[in-house]
Order: C-alpha cells, then structure tokens, then sequence
C-alpha cells in the first residue's frame, strides 16, 4: 500500500458532519421507536463483492462517534484484496447506535473502496509500462483526502492535492497571459524554488514552446494517440509528460502505450462505482 494510514483528524468533521445531515431534527425515530434503549448488539461490516480494502477506519469512525464505548474489532486492514461475503470488521455495542451509524459508514466504506479497487485494477493494466497512474482535483466536495488516499491505496498517486502545492497553467492562465511562454515566464517569476511548474497545452505547437521555456511538467491534453507518441519524441526526456482529458479504463492501456510518463484520469474520484458493502446485526 503506498498511503501511510490516515490521522483521526482528516476524517473527524467529515464523519460528524454526515451524522449529523443523516440524523437531522429528531435523530433515528425508527430506531428509537422500534429498538430498546438499552439493546445491545454485534454487527458484522461485510464486503458482498470482492475487493480492495480502503477507508475502513474512517468508515468505523461513524459507531464509535455515537456509541463511544463501542467494541470494535478490524478483521481486515486497508490495503488489502479481499473476496465476497469477506468480513472487514465486527462492532459491538448498543443497538440504537449501530443502526443509526450504518448508513454513514456503509456510504463512505463502499465509497472509497470502491475507488481503490478501481484504480488498483488500472494499475495491474499498466504493468510493465512506464506510465505511472494519478487521479486528479475531480473529486467530491469535501471528500478529498478520503479520496485521494483511496487513489494511493490502490496504487495510484496523486495529479496535485489542490491549488496551492503545484502551479499548472490551463487554458484559461494561458490565455490571459497572452500564451505559453509568457505564462510560464510569470509563474516562474512567482514560484519558490520548491514548486514545480506544470503547463497544459492543446497541440504539438504549444508542447514545442513549453519546452523551450523550461517546464518541468507538461500535460497533454486530449491529445489523440499519435500525437501522444510523438510529443514523447519531441520532450526525449526534457520534461515529464503527463497525458489527461476523458480517459477512461477501457482507453488507458492504450495512451501508456505511447510512452508518457503519467496518465492522470479525473474517473477514478468522479465515476469509479462503489464497492458493495453491507451491515448485518444478528
């Protein structure tokens, strides 16, 4: 796994906040109604189908905010490839909390397992390639650290984290600049000596002029796969190459094929499906 795990506090506000949109006004009145209050209960976090595990202690976050005394046993650690009907974790603890927790831990366990299987099967496509996987600022408001270290749990990296780690100049910066090089002449002159400067361009025209201003980074965007291939014959190592814009599983052996150094798909945070992932109390 290349994600160290995840600090309480990257997740906390998050859990809170969706027990808190979940539980509303008058908290789980079926609950309340139905079980008794003083009701004890193990429940069994199940993955239906098989696997990557991500996300688990995040997702057990959700009982242990509401049922602080909670008994909560791991059985199986993010990171790992597990099959159906496998057993991620066992929860012990009063009833009422159990099932007004379910929801929220199901939705972002399956969640961001889902992601990770997601990209660890791009991963396993690309074997042998050169091109390295990252996923990008495509991803759920607010979700993404979860997100993202879903991405690094399934083997991916990171495109950037956000706006402030990395400059990439797009279209728009490019235009208001007034072009390629004078964008990359400014962002120079604004940098520190730490940050990289990565520059989006259209066409091989553009990628020319990229280079000969020095860029660390290039990003192809959209590119068809012949240019794709001869861009990598141009930059002969001047520069990464990073190709993005729509690709998908089904296109992404493809466009490593040509040679680029990373291939960057906003899929993987936007339309990876989640995993199926259930609750069983008995």
């Amino acid at each position: 796994m290349n994600a160290p795990p995840l600090y309480a506090l990257q997740y906390d506000a998050i859990v809170r906040g969706a027990l808190a949109e979940d539980l509303g006004r008058a908290g789980d009145v079926t609950s309340d109604a139905i079980v008794p209050a003083e009701s004890l209960a193990v429940a069994r976090v199940i993955c239906r189908a098989g696997g990557r595990v991500a996300g688990l202690e995040a997702a057990l976050h959700a009982f242990r905010v509401l049922a602080h005394d909670a008994d909560i046993r791991v059985q199986a650690a993010d990171g790992s490839d597990v099959g159906p009907g496998a057993r991620l974790a066992e929860v012990r603890g009063p009833t009422r909390a159990l099932l007004s927790a379910e929801r929220t831990a199901l939705n972002l366990l399956g969640r961001l397992c889902g992601i990770a299987t997601a990209t660890r099967d791009i991963v396993r496509r690309l074997e042998g390639l050169r091109a390295h996987v990252a996923c990008t600022r495509k991803t759920t408001p607010g979700l993404r650290a979860l997100e993202k270290y879903a991405v690094r749990v399934g083997g991916g990296a990171s495109h950037r984290f956000g706006l402030d780690d990395a400059i990439l100049i797009k279209d728009n910066h490019r235009a208001i600049a007034g072009g390629v090089t004078e964008a990359i002449a400014r962002a120079r002159a604004h940098a520190g000596h730490l940050v990289k400067i990565e520059c989006e361009v259209d066409s091989l025209d553009e990628l020319d002029e990229a280079l000969r201003a020095g860029v660390d980074v290039v990003l192809l965007d959209n590119m068809s796969l012949g240019d794709l291939r001869e861009a990598v014959r141009r930059a002969h190592g001047r520069a990464l190459l990073e190709a993005s814009g729509g690709i998908t599983p089904e296109t992404v052996k493809a466009v490593a094929e040509t040679g680029v150094d990373v291939v960057s798909l906003g899929w993987l945070t936007h339309s990876a499906p989640a995993l199926d992932v259930s609750l069983e109390i008995g």
